[in-house]
């Protein structure tokens, strides 16, 4: 390159100094999961069973893996596009969720450009936007859809969201994306839960970008296999910009196994669905427990010293619990994820209720 074209370009752009200032401040975001694998998980999200066949798929997968995948992945997207209902061109194939949002934000978002996020919310979204060197501008959750958005780069919504659990209504979801799509503000829709509900998908919406994970609904979370859903310019920029080979043979192969899996999904969906009712029942004799559509609930204590105490009295039966005072706004507030029964029945009488 021109050493004249490289003065240029940091002419134009940000000092090193400030770069490494944005990035560092990003800073990392706490998860849930128990690296132990002897501890009883209720801190992560994830289906705590996996689609039959998946072990046979990447053991199978193992072989062609040593060669490159095809960077096309012609089966894995049309086994995506057909369970949210979009086109298969319209499927980005990323290795996981994170991967999707972090490519819908660097192709949308640029230096101080304001995002709408919601409050209490993902983290991830937060940190992102700071990455590329954008402002969040918090909203709370339920309140979203009733913001202007018209002015900002970009609104990120999450549903069903985590942590608190609820959805948004579909009629006034789709209702915002004609609202953006009007502003010209593009919409990033995080539905990494909602397969464990009825409600439709957005894929396929103009103006909107969908992200998409195999992690919760299948039970693979170390798998990393997820997929974003564009059209039009979002679409091609997701297309040009994500990373070559990006998903890896065994993921694509067990991905494209999984999606179609109909009768899992089903019993997945009804299982959770009595659980998550029986579960908030008993909880709320001791908390305050949020509505939920979704495979986890969010509780309130009485106060952070009463989540101090439900944090140290989990571990002694060795559960672990998701602390959800890292969430923006919340203070007193614990996160339980909807396991089987037998070991949901393990949380509830570690917890005397």
């Amino acid at each position: 390159m021109d050493p004249d074209a490289v003065d240029e370009l940091g002419a134009a752009g940000e000092s090193d100094e400030d770069f490494d200032s944005g990035v560092t401040a990003a800073g990392r975001v706490p998860h849930g999961s128990a690296e132990d694998p002897l501890v009883l998980d209720f801190s992560a999200n994830t289906n705590p069973e996996t689609p039959p066949g998946v072990t046979r798929v990447y053991e199978a997968a193992l072989a062609a893996a040593r060669s490159y995948p095809s960077d096309e992945y012609y089966e894995f997207r049309a086994a995506a596009a057909e369970f949210v209902g979009c086109s298969a061109r319209q499927v980005i194939p990323t290795p996981g969720g994170l991967p999707a949002l972090r490519l819908a934000v660097a192709t949308t978002v640029t230096p101080d450009d304001d995002v709408l996020l919601p409050a209490p919310s993902f983290g991830e979204y937060a940190r992102e936007v700071r990455l590329q060197g954008g402002t969040p501008e918090f909203v709370p959750y339920d309140e979203l859809l009733e913001t202007d958005p018209g002015g900002v780069a970009l609104v990120i919504a999450c549903s069903p969201n985590n942590p608190t659990g609820d959805a948004y209504d579909p009629n006034r979801l789709r209702a915002y994306a004609g609202r953006c799509l009007d502003a010209k503000t593009p919409l990033i829709v995080d539905e990494a839960f909602i397969g464990f509900t009825e409600q439709p998908s957005l894929a396929g919406h103009d103006g909107v970008i969908v992200l998409r994970s195999l992690t919760k609904l299948f039970g693979l979370p170390g798998l990393r296999a997820g997929f974003a859903v564009a059209t039009g310019t979002h679409g091609d920029r997701l297309e040009a910009a994500r990373p070559t080979w990006g998903l890896g043979t065994p993921a694509a192969a067990v991905g494209a196994h999984c999606l179609p899996q109909e009768s899992f999904v089903t019993a997945t969906r009804d299982r959770g669905d009595r659980e998550r009712r029986r579960m908030r029942e008993r909880l709320s004799d001791r908390f305050d427990v949020f509505d939920s559509d979704a495979p986890f609930l969010l509780l309130a204590a009485d106060d952070s010293a009463a989540v101090d105490d439900v944090l140290e009295t989990v571990g002694q039966y060795g559960i672990a619990v998701r602390d959800a005072r890292t969430f923006r706004g919340l203070d007193r507030h614990v996160r339980v994820a909807v396991r089987l029964p037998y070991e949901n029945d393990l949380l509830l009488d570690a917890l005397d209720v």
